[in-house]
């Protein structure tokens, strides 16, 4: 079988009719069952140790702090214990140097460390994605990845499990920090979340399930004073609050009042230029837009580059200004709407053949039925629209940045061309074209989401930077990360070797250290990559299937 015929074959069983999807993590409800990992088996990840020392890196610590090294990094269980200075830059390392008593040894030397990186928008695969969990967790592990925020992650009893089994370590996984959508959960009992009543309710009921945050979309049935009250009442509970601004309530509530009534994070870009429109609140809609229709929805975005204030006007640093004030994170992703300015690049990005299974892929592909699957007519002029779209909202990341905003670094990942994983390694680079520099990225992928998730509750993170007494949770490199953010994909760089005069492959992590437990990254890719030609093979399909 063709893949083309394969393609739509596929869309036509997986068709449920209609535009049933309005926000991302919205499957139909007999496609959003997220099927649990496996439990971590023997030989999937080396420790804890009682001591374990990472030998000769060059320290990037997270704190902006430029790199430093060679230093010894000492682990006692899942903890830092100490980081030792190993020698003098340009010279042979010392060898037999202390500590002498280590459980296990990671020679290290040439090398590069840095903290987990945290992805602070994800979700993980449904059944019309990937076969399990695991898919996910491995690709976000292999790429450095140790937290996320799942916005959410899964249903809500089955994010809650997963949390659990992560944190014991019974599963390959990232740490998970579990926020879900008002009215979610097998218990609840009070129906659709509609009044501040129910808002406050429903937190409470939350909290005591073992929820972190709450992931909030202004939808029309939710109106302004039950958005307030989940954002009061999740602070007064102490978990925190991110929302998808959605066009259908930003009438009555954009990015600066959801500042304003407690929100902590704007996700995406959603609500930024509705604060900042020359006109009034309500953007400028064509006549026969239709919100359903997602090339009208998604399309049409990039018109508020026209109608919105410009960089370095009073409305623009007012706005900033106002944001930093009610102590407002931005969370970009920019990463998952590049397709949109540059469909061609996405659809051909280097890794899917390897490590994009098939049911996503036929997830991605232009259709009615799959949300964030919105090309159905996409031309050059919409692609410059969008280009136009990101300059400006490169800007407005890059000078809330500078005036001492937080930034972070989330990939929204198994949407819209974009794979798990891969996402988050190119939302670094686009941060860097935004304006951060390399320390700034690295910051904005570690310390930034570490302080959003800690902030809550009032503590101080135990993860994000790479000190003395903060978990164990490491980024290992071969390949200077500040030097080029591409070898820290999966698939590594391209680089010409002067001896072969040929191209070769460069990078991708090495390792990947979280909770003290430390995992071979290329291995976790390997075993992906098994389960995507393990999902091939089972439907009869070619290895090479993604070219359209």
């Amino acid at each position: 079988m063709t893949s083309l015929r394969w393609l739509v074959l596929s869309a036509a069983v997986l068709a449920v009719g209609g535009a049933w999807a309005q926000n991302p993590g919205d499957p139909p409800p007999e496609k959003s069952n997220a099927i649990p990992a496996p439990a971590r088996q023997q030989g999937e990840g080396q420790g804890p140790f009682k001591k374990l020392v990472i030998r000769g890196v060059t320290l990037i610590d997270g704190t902006g702090s430029p790199a430093r090294g060679p230093v010894d990094i000492v682990i006692t269980g899942n903890r830092i214990t100490e980081i030792k200075q190993a020698g003098t830059p340009g010279l042979a390392l010392k060898p037999g140097r202390p500590p002498k008593d280590a459980d296990f040894e990671l020679d290290a030397s040439g090398m590069y460390v840095l903290p987990g990186f945290v992805d602070v928008h994800v979700h993980g695969s449904t059944v019309d994605k990937a076969p399990d969990l695991s898919y996910t967790y491995k690709l976000w592990l292999a790429h450095g990845v140790t937290t996320v925020r799942g916005v959410p992650l899964a249903p809500f009893d089955i994010s809650l499990s997963e949390k659990a089994r992560s944190a014991k370590n019974e599963i390959v996984a990232p740490r998970i920090y579990a926020y879900q959508r008002p009215g979610e959960g097998n218990g609840w009992k009070g129906g659709v979340v509609n009044t501040p009543e129910k808002a406050r309710a429903w937190v409470d009921w939350a909290v005591k399930q073992g929820m972190d945050g709450v992931k909030i979309l202004n939808t029309p049935d939710q109106d302004p004073e039950t958005f307030a009250a989940l954002c009061d009442e999740a602070r007064k509970m102490h978990i925190g609050t991110v929302s998808h601004l959605s066009a259908t309530g930003e009438g009555r509530m954009n990015a600066i009042e959801a500042g304003d009534v407690g929100l902590n994070t704007v996700t995406h870009h959603y609500g930024h230029f509705e604060s900042l429109l020359k006109n009034g609140q309500i953007q400028n809609y064509r006549p026969e837009y239709n919100y359903n229709n997602e090339q009208d929805r998604f399309g049409d975005v990039a018109d508020l580059t026209d109608q919105s204030y410009d960089p370095g006007t009073p409305q623009w640093t007012a706005y900033l200004e106002h944001q930093k004030a009610n102590h407002v994170v931005f969370d970009p992703t920019m990463t998952i709407y590049v397709a949109s300015r540059d469909l061609m690049r996405m659809r051909n990005a280097d890794w899917h053949d390897k490590y994009t299974m098939p049911q996503l892929w036929d997830f991605y592909q232009s259709s009615r039925e799959n949300h964030g699957s919105y090309f159905y007519d996409w031309t050059t002029a919409t692609e410059v629209k969008w280009r136009n779209f990101y300059w400006k909202f490169m800007r407005l990341m890059n000078d809330y940045k500078n005036m001492g905003g937080r930034v972070t670094t989330g990939s929204d990942s198994g949407f819209i061309f974009e794979t798990y994983g891969f996402g988050y390694i190119q939302e670094l680079e686009l941060l860097q074209e935004a304006g951060f520099n390399p320390l700034q990225v690295v910051t904005s992928a570690t310390l930034n989401g570490a302080l959003t998730l800690a902030d809550p509750k009032g503590a101080i993170p135990e993860f994000g930077t790479v000190r003395v007494n903060k978990l164990a949770d490491l980024v290992i490199v071969k390949e200077n990360p500040l030097q080029n953010f591409k070898t820290l994909y999966g698939t590594g760089a391209l680089r010409l070797n002067d001896q072969t005069h040929r191209l070769e492959r460069v990078g991708g992590v090495s390792y990947t250290v979280k909770d003290g437990i430390v995992y071979d990254a290329k291995k976790l890719l390997a075993e992906v990559a098994e389960m995507v030609a393990a999902e091939k093979k089972k439907r009869g399909l070619p290895e090479q299937l993604y070219r359209p």
